[in-house]
């Protein structure tokens, strides 16, 4: 299973992912404007969990990870 962790920006994410197999970590920055997160979770495959910090407007992005099968709109749990 991939495990991302995302930093939530406006224009902008900060991912860190692992890949809980082999631990090998990633980090990257994907743009929204340009369609770039959305291509990199539209990519990709088998289970993925999504933790998200954000302090701003995310609904899009909920509905997004939903529409591509990486939970459902508003199942998320805050973590203090």
């Amino acid at each position: 299973m991939l495990i991302i962790g995302c930093d939530f920006h406006t224009r902008y994410q900060q991912i860190a992912m692992m890949e809980e197999a082999t631990g090998e970590l990633i980090e990257r920055r994907l743009d929204h404007e340009n369609g770039e997160a959305h291509a990199f979770y539209r990519d990709l495959q088998g289970p993925v969990r999504v933790g998200i910090e954000a302090t701003g407007p995310i609904h899009w992005f909920e509905r997004l990870l939903a529409e591509l099968g990486h939970g459902e709109p508003g199942d998320r749990r805050d973590v203090f």
